[in-house]
């Protein structure tokens, strides 16, 4: 009989527990959840109260391009689903923040250790998709009431969700392209962000490669909002505060290329022995810049308050940006993915010591 602990006796050490992973560990983040969800909620309510109170004493921009909204408690899914989004726009900022934190070297004055804020970050980005699909799903409540068209149960389902869940349903106004950049976001933002879950199966490489491109996810996110958010249509205190969002985020993005918390991911270029080679340091030392120039350009959006939104008692010009150019757009960052994993593969062939290694949780 092994000896105990307290014995005194020599006994073999246990091994160490292997971390929960794959489903154990996405329950268990999401009982962590909760809370975070609560909060979340929390904040939605308050965000529908301060739409409803502005729609009910008419200082609502809205009603501007849409009077027929004036009705608040006839279209009160419309501003449900509106709350959720700014909520979801919210919770993604704070996830990437927490993310980009996480990744880059630790500050001193931290007051919490990084094992903390990898599960903040890991359970905000939870709640983060729960809170885009319930903006989503608010908004399909809301075109099943409207049923405009007079359709029967089964056709107007099928058609509130081709118009809400499927890319380029949508066909009308500025929604085909709003709509169709929200659905990029949502659905990239589901496997790229459950991927954390299925790290021991993919490889902790790929899963940091992969994870990367959420960023992606959320700038479409932004430009969904100011695109076809009904409260940043024009100028006024909600799209700055959307623009001035973007400067801390920008700056700890910019930290995060500059210090990374992965001393293989540091750009060295002054020490040969650790100095990448010239393709990856090109790119590299490319992202940083341009990570820095897009900060300066926030800044500048956010103090001169020009970013091409609506003027009021002006005429709307032409979209910038059509349909097709997003699925351009789309087909492109999708063979970016696929040439990530290619040489995330070819890089662990290249090193079947290191390929094996078990993820660190």
């Amino acid at each position: 009989m092994a000896a105990s602990p307290d014995s005194g006796s020599p006994s073999t050490p246990r091994p160490a527990a292997r971390p929960r992973t794959g489903w154990a560990g996405f329950r268990a983040d999401l009982r962590a959840a909760l809370p975070d969800a609560s909060a979340a909620l929390v904040v939605t309510a308050v965000i529908y109260v301060v739409l409803y109170a502005r729609i009910e004493s008419g200082s609502s921009q809205t009603l501007q391009v849409m009077p027929f909204l004036a009705d608040a408690d006839e279209y009160r899914l419309y501003w449900l689903c509106q709350a959720f989004g700014w909520s979801a726009l919210l919770w993604a900022w704070l996830t990437l923040a927490l993310g980009l934190l996480r990744s880059s070297v630790q500050p001193r004055w931290m007051p919490v250790g990084p094992a903390r804020v990898e599960r903040w970050h890991r359970t905000t980005s939870l709640t983060t998709i729960g809170l885009m699909f319930a903006h989503a799903f608010m908004f399909f409540a809301e075109l099943v009431r409207e049923n405009e068209d007079g359709l029967g149960w089964a056709a107007l389902l099928l058609s509130a969700f081709v118009d809400v869940f499927v890319p380029g349903g949508y066909s009308t106004g500025t929604g085909r392209v709003a709509i169709l950049l929200g659905l990029v976001a949502f659905y990239l933002s589901i496997p790229l962000g459950l991927a954390y879950y299925f790290r021991f199966r993919t490889g902790s490489r790929l899963w940091r490669a992969l994870h990367r491109f959420i960023v992606v996810a959320y700038v479409l996110s932004v430009w969904h909002t100011l695109l076809y958010g009904t409260n940043v249509w024009f100028d006024g205190w909600f799209r700055t505060a959307v623009w001035a969002l973007q400067v801390p985020l920008a700056v700890l993005f910019l930290v995060r290329l500059l210090a990374p918390a992965r001393p293989s991911e540091r750009l060295r270029l002054r020490d040969p022995a650790t100095r990448p080679r010239p393709l990856p340091a090109a790119a590299r030392l490319g992202g940083r810049l341009l990570v820095a120039a897009g900060a300066v350009a926030l800044l500048a959006v956010t103090a001169s308050g020009r970013d091409g939104g609506r003027t009021p008692g002006a005429e709307t010009g032409e979209r910038l940006v059509t349909a097709g150019m997003v699925w351009a757009g789309l087909a492109v960052l999708l063979l970016v993915i696929a040439v990530t994993v290619l040489a995330v593969r070819r890089a662990e062939r290249a090193a079947p010591g290191r390929s094996g290694a078990r993820p660190r949780p």
